[in-house]
């Protein structure tokens, strides 16, 4: 997995995990086996209008919804792969795409807001070949916005497609799952989190031991972006020391 490539400001400081964001399938972690049905289903042609992505934090669903939205709605064409060069790859890679709309189930949970969602969906595209609803955190709705949701879930116009997430897949109503393609994420496998630290630093040029990046992955429990998050800690901390080192006054 390349680091990402939409740096305005090259002297602006990137967190690893937003610099290291997948672009494309091939480069999510540890989750093949949701990967490869998804690029499947792309090369086929059958595609789910509903898509339930569930597991623990920072294993990639989120991630895995905005290449899925660029894959369906890349201008090259439904592919495996989306081209990441076309507009609307781009924006949707940079969150301003008009036709894929990113929603906070947490701060987005009640029927008003399903309303304003479901007067959305009766309007054609922009511009792209589907109007996509990522929602993010999908259990926190309210029994009254998914009883909204589940109305337009059983008869979905042609254009629309939604891929919604959770951390607790227990909370979304039989009535919602049932409507949807359901994919289980899986905590990263030691292995792969290890060897992706391991790319991280060569890239970067961070020096950290081996053991050092083991003790990350065994903290992170299985997220790779809280793996992510901590090599970024131990950076900027061995970082800051080496800054103080050098800039401490000479006392002879």
């Amino acid at each position: 997995m390349a680091p990402e490539e939409n740096i305005s400001n090259d002297s602006e400081y990137q967190v690893i995990a937003r610099k290291w964001r997948p672009q494309g399938f091939k480069d999510i972690v540890g989750q093949e086996h949701i990967t490869r049905t998804l690029q499947n289903s792309l090369s086929s042609g059958r595609i789910a209008h509903a898509f339930l992505f569930s597991g623990l934090r920072g294993v990639g669903k989120t991630t895995t919804a905005r290449i899925l939205a660029k894959a369906l709605n890349c201008r090259e064409g439904i592919s495996s792969e989306p081209c990441n060069e076309c507009v609307s790859c781009r924006e949707i890679r940079d969150g301003n795409s008009v036709d894929v709309q990113e929603i906070d189930g947490a701060s987005n949970r009640g029927i008003d807001s399903i309303r304003e969602l479901r007067e959305s969906v009766r309007y054609g595209t922009a511009r792209d070949r589907f109007k996509i609803f990522i929602i993010d955190e999908v259990h926190m709705l309210t029994r009254e916005a998914f009883n909204g949701l589940l109305k337009t879930l059983e008869e979905p116009p042609g254009h629309v497609k939604f891929i919604m997430a959770t951390t607790e897949f227990y909370k979304i109503p039989p009535t919602i799952q049932s409507r949807c393609q359901k994919y289980e994420f899986k905590p990263i496998p030691p292995i792969s989190m290890l060897e992706h630290l391991q790319l991280v630093t060569s890239t970067e040029g961070i020096e950290i031991s081996e053991s050092s990046l083991r003790s990350i992955v065994s903290l992170a429990q299985g997220s790779l972006r809280d793996a992510q998050s901590a090599l970024d800690r131990s950076f900027l901390s061995a970082e800051g020391k080496r800054m103080t080192r050098m800039s401490r006054p000479c006392l002879g």
